[in-house]
């Protein structure tokens, strides 16, 4: 993938989903309910993601299916979700009792995403649609949006370039002295934005909320966060663990960690990037820090080069993790129980690249690939790029990784 200094993808057109991508996004899910949950009658879909997988905008309201029909009901705003959205049949409702009044009887069983479905939401929905049970299609929804679409692809490939060029590019542009962590990290999600970045990051995880990303510089890379995630930062606060410091200003001879989310039409890339700011040279640490720096990389070709279709997850872990003498410990990867993530509609899609994970691989999946080690008193190294598995291998889509880069 060439890296341009601009990437030329902006548009003032809206880009709706495709109808033919809807379609068979229901179509599959039907084929799955029928193969998991065998006579099921009736599945509700609120929570946004989810939404705007199935119907290609995100309103409030739900979408109810069944073996026969699809009908999306939508509270706030009909106008907007008609305008966005090719579903072939969206109603506008004031509230759960019209949609309960057109189905006359409620199924034995709902099936709802159980993970981000409320109980207070799920009561509401109790309260006009009586059903008994309440079961869960999560494992339905995972299973469908781990492999993508050719149109999904080609976002990810969006979402990818833009990575690429403000990290790779950008970002050694705007790395200087007194600059400060927040600023940096602010500065690099402007040029992501304006090259048609959609502008937020989504996580899975409860405690997973970024707009910006992060940038920590030195020590400050290593300070634990609620995050599953290796990356490390003291946050803007107590209450805000992301973003960086907006007093922490950058000094020479001080690691400089990047992990700035992209996302493009909802689907993201994942890439870390690491420079050094300073004569690398002068730096008494300075053979600690490439060592360690080249161990990542070598780690992260070790996954890619067994990214082909058939080999099971949890063999990219295994294996690899059987090559490596990890002398760094805990410090590797928090203690080193992945190696990274499958990634689309949220950052953190199942399932990760780790032990228990069995499922052999197939074309159109996406992994980020993120070996990291915290250095005491220096900070954070590593790599991290989001790759599609095809039939020869994975392919980068966010570019290629590097040697520890300096700056000064």
């Amino acid at each position: 993938m060439a890296v341009l200094e601009q990437t030329a993808i902006l548009t003032d057109a809206i880009r709706p989903v495709p109808a033919s991508e809807l379609e068979a996004r229901l179509e599959k899910f039907r084929r799955l309910m029928d193969e998991m949950h065998p006579g099921w009658e009736m599945a509700a879909v609120n929570h946004k993601i989810a939404m705007y997988y199935f119907t290609g905008t995100m309103q409030e309201g739900v979408l109810l299916i069944r073996p026969q029909d699809a009908i999306f009901w939508v509270r706030r705003n009909y106008e907007r979700a008609v305008n966005e959205s090719h579903f072939s049949d969206i109603r506008p409702m004031h509230s759960f009792r019209e949609a309960a009044a057109y189905y006359g009887s409620a199924p034995r069983i709902m099936y709802v995403e159980t993970k981000k479905a409320t109980l207070d939401w799920e009561r509401m929905l109790h309260k006009y649609f009586a059903f008994e049970e309440v079961g869960s299609f999560d494992a339905v929804l995972q299973e469908l949006r781990l492999r993508k679409s050719a149109y999904e692809l080609q976002q990810m490939e969006h979402s990818g370039a833009i990575h690429e060029t403000v990290l790779d590019v950008i970002a050694p542009k705007l790395i200087h002295a007194g600059i400060s962590e927040a600023q940096l990290a602010i500065e690099l999600y402007s040029e992501m934005v304006q090259r048609g970045s959609h502008g937020t990051a989504r996580f899975n995880q409860s405690l997973g909320e970024e707009v910006v990303g992060l940038a920590s510089f030195g020590k400050s890379g290593l300070v634990r966060t609620g995050f599953d995630g290796p990356g490390g930062t003291g946050g803007t606060c107590i209450a805000v663990q992301s973003i960086g410091n907006a007093f922490r200003k950058l000094q020479h001879g001080r690691l400089v960690y990047i992990d700035v989310p992209c996302g493009f039409d909802g689907y993201h890339t994942d890439k870390t990037v690491v420079y050094y700011f300073g004569s690398l040279q002068k730096d008494e640490q300075c053979a600690r820090l490439l060592a360690a720096q080249e161990r990542c990389l070598e780690l992260e070709q070790e996954v890619v080069s067994m990214m082909v279709p058939d080999e099971p997850i949890e063999n990219l872990y295994l294996r690899t993790m059987e090559k490596f003498d990890n002398v760094y410990g805990d410090a590797f990867m928090n203690g080193g129980k992945f190696l990274g993530h499958s990634i689309g509609l949220v950052m953190d899609e199942a399932p990760a690249i780790a032990k228990g994970f069995k499922q052999p691989l197939e074309p159109g999946m996406t992994f980020a690939v993120e070996p990291k080690i915290a250095l005491p008193g220096l900070g954070l190294v590593g790599t991290e790029n989001t790759y599609v598995v095809t039939e020869k291998g994975a392919r980068s889509l966010t570019g290629r990784s590097h040697a520890l880069r300096e700056i000064e």
